[in-house]
């Protein structure tokens, strides 16, 4: 059985980590820097670099930041954040990422899923899935959680897969900074209709969530923030609990 991953997140904006709630109410972090150097350390399995306003701000993720965070770490690095083309993808390859996440911009033109994965691997090539429930359905949306979108999330996952994404990383918006678990019940219909990789993303509070994670929703990597960016949850000490838990996972 593959070991499932621990994955902490950097959210930047203007050149710092944040953390919200449900995509709102952001608040300082840290430096990116810093905090990723700290992960790669710990025992991080990987590490999430998100520009969350490069696609609202109509603009580049930050390429010298991602430098800076490369130099730092010695764990696999994924990028997100305005990434809008082949070109955009080359220049962060360049600067140090291992894989990069698209979102709002595989949506708009679903073709660059393929040509990126055609182009780099479908290893390299991560799509991010913003989606929250509204009126019992699970609704994708874009620019960071702004623009609903009558999407459905598993008709969305599944062409994901098929244009020849690696992985899909599934944020829940209604679990998002709550700190009250992950949404296993859709993160384990994603896992039982797909055969790539499924991130989960968004609710994490306590290591009971990792454990039901892995568990129930069937997930492949678990990605937080703010219990690790805050030190609410030591990753070590994470990675023994879902050992003896019998989840398999790199110590």
């Amino acid at each position: 059985m593959l070991t499932k991953r621990i994955i902490p997140c950097l959210d930047i904006k203007n050149g710092r980590t944040v953390k919200g709630v449900n995509f709102v109410s952001l608040r300082d972090a840290g430096d990116p820097v810093e905090l990723a150097e700290i992960y790669s350390k710990e025992g991080a399995d990987e590490l999430v670099f998100l520009d969350i306003t490069a696609t609202e701000e109509k603009r580049k993720t930050l390429l010298d930041l991602v430098s800076k965070v490369a130099q730092k770490i010695s764990i696999p690095f994924t990028v997100g954040g305005g990434i809008s083309k082949v070109e955009d993808v080359e220049k962060l390859l360049r600067a140090g990422a291992d894989k990069v996440s698209i979102n709002s911009s595989a949506v708009k033109n679903p073709n660059l899923i393929n040509d990126l994965a055609a182009r780099f691997g479908s290893q390299c090539i991560v799509v991010a899935i913003d989606a929250k429930k509204v009126n019992d359905q699970w609704k994708v949306h874009l620019v960071g959680g702004k623009v609903l979108t009558e999407i459905d999330l598993f008709e969305w996952a599944k062409e994901v897969e098929q244009r020849g994404a690696g992985e899909i990383l599934f944020t829940s918006m209604n679990n998002d900074g709550t700190k009250e678990g992950f949404a296993n019940i859709a993160l384990k219909k994603l896992s039982d209709e797909l055969t790539i990789p499924i991130i989960a993303s968004g609710g994490a509070g306590n290591m009971q969530h990792f454990v039901d994670t892995f568990q129930i929703g069937r997930s492949d990597a678990a990605l937080a923030a703010s219990v690790f960016h805050f030190k609410e949850i030591k990753i070590m000490e994470l990675k023994q609990e879902l050992a003896n838990n019998n989840i398999p996972v790199r110590i």
